[in-house]
């Protein structure tokens, strides 16, 4: 099993490297995360959406389009799991997967899994309108990554 993970998170909080617990007004401190992203190139409809933060959670969903059909879709959440802020993604055809964060660094964030199959870590900085993502791990015994560029576009609705 492989998660597609496509979302990038950052914490405007301050924690120490390990494990981050969990503050009163952590998830409020996402609201920058709220809105629409695409990678540069993506098919139209292509993207994730966040909702703005509440009731201690801050949803998500990413969707990819190729050739007019949807072929992937994700719904995220960045919830507390075992009194830890963690990103949990829910991957079409996938069980559910939690990575708590693990470390913070300005506008860089690293969330981990060290028992998913891959990837292992999401890593995640923000500059301006330009979310960069990252998710790194072991598989088949070799180390892999992949980046995942994205953008602030406008939410389109009707």
């Amino acid at each position: 099993m492989r998660t597609r993970l496509t979302a990038i998170v950052l914490l405007g909080a301050s924690c120490n490297a390990g494990a981050a617990t969990l503050d009163a007004d952590a998830i409020g401190q996402l609201a920058w995360l709220s809105g629409c992203w695409a990678a540069p190139g993506a098919e139209a409809g292509s993207g994730e959406q966040w909702m703005a933060p509440a009731g201690g959670t801050l949803l998500g969903m990413s969707r990819t389009v190729k050739g007019g059909k949807t072929t992937a879709w994700e719904f995220l959440q960045i919830r507390e799991v075992d009194g830890q802020l963690a990103y949990v993604a829910k991957p079409h055809n996938q069980p559910e997967a939690a990575f708590k964060l693990a470390a913070l660094e300005g506008s860089s964030a690293t969330f981990e899994n060290p028992q998913h199959d891959f990837p292992q870590r999401i890593i995640y900085t923000r500059d301006g309108d330009k979310l960069q993502a990252r998710i790194e791990g072991t598989m088949n015994g070799k180390a892999r990554g992949k980046d995942f560029p994205l953008l602030r576009v406008a939410c389109e609705g009707k």
